[in-house]
């Protein structure tokens, strides 16, 4: 039985025949189309000037969240094929996961958090939703409208925020076109495609942003011979990436390390023979990661194909605790830099204060596509989410521009 019927090819409206296609044009699946329409957003172009890590524009090298994406594409298609998933959904779903993120990334999503209380928060995948079911204009209210199962499979976190859990899929607002894009999932379960892609998002933040970092210099292998170093790694993976403890990460960290494709990279230079290592790292690093998580899923859900609810993604445990750490590592010697926290304070205070100047001044402050959403709202809490919507979808550049602007303006 094919796990992709009319429910999961699905859209939420009719679209009309296309005016200009040629008498002979190829035949696409549905999921190609939903992949090429996220693929041609505006919602994903403006990720090419949002964090990743490293601040965007600040150099060449290190990703954005627009190349971050492209990757997590590719890595999660190649997983999803080799289960049995429809590639273009875990493909699309890749692409798309990240068109929620506001500007300056997760520090940005934590003052638009505090922002959005009074209309009930902010969260990027729950943002990522909206985006593609509401604010990206391909289809008059229904955004790119996007199959049922391409929606589904970017729901990371299917569920509205809760007491006690911090991340969260969808709005008070947008409960309509959730519970359409659910209708039949068992509920707060994740169809396997989303398990795939956030797998492939967490070894591509895990593995790439280690690269970015030891490309800029800001992580040095080298210092990992200092055992008050590596005792420190652990403990930021036990408490912000893993339910390991810090004992436990340290037997495996030490065994990470002592891998030869992570040896190579001590005393890394930024010479050709040292960028082909790390590369080589980098690339050794992503197929261990993968292909653990294929090897396991097939040793208990057997070899068929999978798709859909048929299985749950399985990660082992040891394999897990690797990507936790090197997470660690790029916390701790990127996002925790000290010449970053004062960067980090003036990027939330200038969302806060560019939130409140376009309160004060909607709807003419607004974009043209959501002043007809400011004047339809019903209240505040409505209007202030429209506010929201238009400081999410600006980006670390234009930003501070869109700031000054209204400041002197």
């Amino acid at each position: 039985m094919d796990a992709y019927g009319e429910h999961e090819r699905a859209r939420r409206m009719p679209e009309p025949a296309k005016r200009a296609q040629p008498p002979r044009a190829p035949e696409r699946s549905a999921f190609e189309r939903d992949r090429a329409r996220v693929l041609h957003s505006q919602a994903l172009r403006r990720l090419a000037a949002t964090t990743q890590v490293v601040a965007a524009g600040e150099q060449d090298f290190p990703r954005t969240r627009l190349t971050h994406s492209l990757e997590v594409a590719q890595i999660g298609r190649e997983i999803g094929a080799a289960l049995g998933c429809d590639p273009d959904v875990v493909d699309a779903a890749g692409l798309a996961h990240d068109t929620g993120h506001p500007p300056f990334g997760h520090n940005g999503e934590t003052a638009l958090d505090l922002v959005a209380q009074p209309c009930g928060g902010f969260e990027g995948n729950a943002q990522t939703l909206r985006t593609l079911t509401r604010l990206e204009a391909k289809i008059a209210d229904a955004g790119l409208n996007l199959t049922r199962a391409v929606l589904d499979a970017t729901a990371k976190y299917p569920w509205e925020r809760r007491p006690g859990t911090r991340k969260f899929g969808v709005y008070a607002d947008d409960r309509a076109v959730f519970d359409w894009v659910r209708a039949g999932a068992p509920e707060h379960r994740r169809c396997l495609e989303a398990q795939v892609m956030d797998w492939a998002d967490d070894v591509a933040y895990s593995v790439h942003d280690v690269e970015d970092g030891v490309h800029t210099g800001h992580v040095r292998f080298a210092a990992f011979l200092d055992p008050d170093e590596r005792a420190a790694v652990c403990q930021v993976a036990a408490s912000l990436y893993s339910a390991e403890p810090a004992g436990e990460l340290a037997i495996v960290l030490d065994e990470l390390l002592a891998l030869p494709t992570l040896r190579d990279l001590v005393g890394y230079d930024g010479t050709r023979p040292a960028q082909a290592a790390l590369k080589r790292a980098t690339s050794e690093l992503t197929g261990r990661f993968s292909g653990a998580a294929v090897a396991a899923t097939r040793s208990v859900a057997g070899d068929g194909p999978l798709a859909r609810y048929a299985a749950d993604l399985v990660v082992p445990r040891r394999v897990a605790a690797e990507c936790a750490l090197l997470k660690a590592v790029a916390a701790r010697y990127v996002m925790a830099r000290r010449d970053v926290a004062a960067l980090q304070t003036r990027q939330r205070e200038l969302l806060t204060e560019l939130a409140g100047l376009l309160a004060d001044r909607a709807p003419a402050a607004l974009d043209p596509a959501l002043r007809p959403d400011w004047l339809a709202a019903p209240d505040d809490a409505a209007r202030l989410r429209v506010v929201v919507d238009q400081v999410a979808g600006l980006t670390d550049l234009s930003a501070p521009v869109r700031h000054a602007a209204l400041m002197t303006g």
